[in-house]
């Protein structure tokens, strides 16, 4: 399956974000990405919608914007297909790391097609060390999804699946108020991090801080283990729904590592990491739904 490309824009040297179709109204964006290493030799990262928009509409994301349904295993590897053949026609990857992220459009969590792709990916292309990532809000009476997806860390990738749960806050109200939709409680989300954990890599609990966000360390620590949990902690993106709910962003490269919560987190014993990532990403627009939004957006001023 092909898919069509209406517009790509971006950095070769940081981010390449495509916004596709397969022949309908329905639209997809998918990221090329270094994912801030110096090369592609050294780690690539591809970034795929499993869905069209998202159901969840998390008041940070403006992926949620709209929701056509979740996209078939082929839809999924067809964003894969697409950006190898464009690096790598051959479908051998030359690559330290290859890692691709389910995290761009849509709960992956929501789609079980997603599972069929990771299984897919390594049987497609020669890859010398492969990473599957799903960013996920843990979306309830989901479990099954979720326990085929240990079963693959486990017997399949060896611990090398990256797991990331975002959870954004400790207090339960304030999770509901950003994610509003049913989802498992911080302890459920730690039994089943304490499962899917096999060494090495740790499962991550990501927050996307904002001048509001509440989060109680030590509240933390007595949910998540800082043996089998490390913390990634981001700034909130310049979003449109960040921007409509007034979620501010607390800090940039130069304040994120003297934030008083991270220098506490570390404290407790969990390694912390402050992913700022490149700031030419918000040029770029490679967040969460906003070439899509921008997009349409110039498509309505056409009209």
């Amino acid at each position: 399956m092909n898919i069509e490309i209406l517009h790509e824009q971006g950095d070769e040297d940081i981010a390449k974000v495509y916004l596709g179709t397969f022949g309908d109204d329905k639209l997809v964006e998918f990221v090329d990405s270094l994912g801030m290493a110096p090369s592609r030799k050294e780690k690539w990262v591809v970034i795929v919608s499993s869905m069209y928009g998202c159901p969840i509409d998390c008041k940070f994301c403006d992926a949620g914007k709209s929701f056509q349904g979740p996209l078939s295993t082929e839809e999924i590897m067809a964003q894969v297909d697409h950006v190898v053949k464009n690096r790598f026609p051959s479908g051998n990857i030359d690559s330290k790391k290859f890692k691709v992220q389910f995290a761009r459009m849509g709960e992956p969590a929501l789609n079980d097609n997603v599972i069929d792709a990771i299984l897919e990916i390594p049987r497609r292309y020669d890859i010398e060390n492969y990473m599957p990532c799903i960013s996920t809000i843990a979306p309830a009476s989901r479990d099954e999804w979720f326990e085929e997806i240990l079963k693959i860390n486990h017997e399949v990738l060896n611990g090398s699946f990256q797991l990331q749960f975002s959870i954004h806050s400790t207090d339960e109200s304030y999770r509901d108020y950003l994610i509003p939709t049913k989802k498992w409680t911080l302890e459920q989300i730690a039994d089943y991090g304490e499962r899917f954990f096999v060494g090495g890599r740790k499962v991550t609990l990501n927050f996307a801080v904002g001048s509001d966000t509440p989060i109680d360390v030590q509240k933390l620590k007595s949910i998540f283990s800082p043996e089998q949990f490390a913390i990634k902690v981001t700034p909130l993106n310049p979003t449109k729904n960040a921007e409509e709910y007034d979620l501010i962003n607390v800090f940039d490269e130069e304040r994120g590592n003297k934030l008083p919560v991270v220098n506490e987190m570390r404290d407790a014993g969990f390694d912390v990491y402050v992913s700022i990532g490149d700031l030419r990403e918000n040029e770029i627009k490679s967040n969460c739904g906003q070439i899509l939004i921008t997009y349409l957006e110039n498509k309505n001023k056409e009209v």
